[in-house]
């Protein structure tokens, strides 16, 4: 089976790994997000994780109020590296071979994030994981997934939601939304469509690299997206 794709960004909401649950991880969603990940790395795929923390963060979030706005980046900060060691345990439980680096270092737990040897673990088949957003706060973790997919030279950030693409309008709140198969980068900005935030979308379309955003809930999804079994999701193109 020829892939589509060599090396991958696969970016996660910290809101998916809440499953069912109101607040916390899914260790069913972690499982399940495990599964995927290795079935693509089976078939060559480098792999590359940049997950939020929502599901963390939006707990403690009325604590924040009134807070500074560099603490509370911080704090979120924070919250993705917990999601990414309890998706990095998920992995190895799996029997994958992973790394975690963190753009604030911390060493009992993770490498300081340095391109080159992120690039290495890659090309040694390990997926790699990227915590604590860009270590600077202001800046997203779409931002982060679009920065670190620019850095090692990623062929396409997939996006998995809990939506199989994006839509003129919010599926969950309009039954008559018209789902795009492909769509550019102009006509997201023209329609002010909710796909990742200015900046990290800014870095992409500089840099013209690939968007994919797919239902990563839909068990087989990943495979499909990268190993081009069919079309999957919607494909964010930029013109020329």
């Amino acid at each position: 089976m020829a892939n589509q794709y060599k090396r991958i960004l696969l970016k996660l909401s910290g809101e998916a790994l809440l499953g069912e649950q109101g607040h916390g991880i899914d260790a069913d969603i972690l499982t399940q997000y495990a599964d995927e990940v290795l079935a693509v790395q089976a078939e060559g795929v480098e792999v590359s994780v940049v997950i939020g923390g929502g599901n963390i963060f939006r707990g403690v979030k009325g604590a924040t109020e009134g807070m500074d706005r560099v603490q509370g980046d911080y704090m979120g900060m924070l919250a993705t590296m917990i999601n990414s060691m309890a998706f990095q345990d998920a992995l190895e439980r799996k029997g994958v071979h992973t790394r975690l680096m963190s753009a604030i270092r911390m060493e009992e737990i993770a490498e300081p994030y340095i391109r080159r040897r992120a690039i290495r673990h890659l090309e040694k088949g390990r997926v790699v994981l990227f915590g604590a957003g860009t270590g600077n706060p202001y800046f997203t973790t779409d931002t982060a997934a679009s920065l670190r997919a620019i850095e090692i030279e990623a062929d396409v950030i997939l996006k998995g939601t809990r939506v199989d693409g994006i839509y003129d309008s919010d599926p969950e709140k309009n039954s008559e939304a018209v789902k795009f198969d492909t769509i550019t980068g102009d006509e997201i900005l023209r329609r002010r469509l909710d796909v990742m935030d200015l900046t990290a979308f800014t870095l992409c379309r500089d840099n013209e690299t690939p968007i994919i955003v797919f239902n990563m809930n839909e068990r087989g999804n990943l495979k499909k997206v990268v190993c081009s079994e069919e079309t999957v999701g919607t494909t964010v193109v930029w013109d020329d």
